[in-house]
């Protein structure tokens, strides 16, 4: 099993790491919708926030050559159950042009940072 740790996305703030891959498949930690240049969630939106999450995982991924077309199964966390319609517009369109993977979304009492949401990702990479 390798740990994945790239720059372009939050630093764990626990006793974890941003992703494992074990042979073709990559398991995402919760990603927050950290902007990991100042280490801090900048906006108080949850679209803004679920792009931000989004664009973490897309940037794991990438760090072993994946992309977000290889992601079969994510869970959303948020906050607010409310804020569903927002974070699916923006989950779609981040998608657009492929086919979207399976998704669990639950309502969460709180979030770590008081992040509105937090996302995890599957990803089986081809050709390994």
């Amino acid at each position: 099993m390798k740990r994945i740790n790239t720059k372009k996305a939050p630093e764990a703030i626990g006793p974890y790491v941003q992703a494992v891959k074990f042979n073709n498949i990559i398991v995402t930690s919760g990603q927050l919708p950290i902007n990991s240049d100042v280490g801090i969630i900048e906006s108080t939106s949850v679209k803004e926030q679920t792009y931000r999450s989004l664009t973490n995982i897309k940037n794991i991924l990438e760090e072993e050559g994946g992309h977000i077309k290889n992601i079969v199964k994510t869970t959303v966390f948020l906050q607010h159950m409310d804020d569903f319609a927002e974070m699916n517009e923006v989950y779609d369109e981040f998608f657009k042009g492929m086919q979207c993977p399976a998704r669990t979304t639950v309502e969460v009492a709180k979030l770590p940072m008081n992040a509105l949401v937090e996302i995890e990702a599957i990803a089986i990479l081809e050709g390994e």
